[in-house]
C-alpha cells in the first residue's frame, strides 16, 4: 500500500486536498467524477460514486420528485419496516 501525504487547503470558504493523478488512475477517478465521502471508525472514507443506469422510460425528473416524495415521508416508510 502506498502512501501520499498531503495538506488541507482552504479554498473559498471551504477546505480541499488535492489527489495525485497516480492515485486517481489507480481508483479510476478522474476530475468532474462525483465522489461519496463518510466517516467510518474516526476515519476519512472517500470512495467513487457508482453510476446507476435507470430502466427505460425512467428519467431524471421522475428519479427528482421520487427522491422528494421518500425525504417528505422518510419518518412514516421507516414506520412501516418495523412493523
Amino acid at each position: 500500500m502506498e502512501l501520499f501525504e498531503r495538506k488541507v487547503t482552504k479554498i473559498g470558504n471551504s477546505f480541499g486536498i488535492t489527489l495525485p493523478t497516480e492515485l486517481l488512475k489507480q481508483v479510476g477517478l478522474s476530475q468532474g467524477d462525483d465522489v461519496q465521502v463518510e466517516v467510518k471508525d474516526e476515519k476519512i472514507v472517500l470512495r467513487k460514486k457508482e453510476q446507476i443506469t435507470l430502466p427505460e422510460g425512467v428519467d431524471d425528473e421522475f428519479m427528482d420528485i421520487l427522491n422528494d416524495v421518500i425525504k417528505k415521508h422518510d419518518k412514516a416508510f421507516k414506520g412501516l419496516v418495523d412493523r
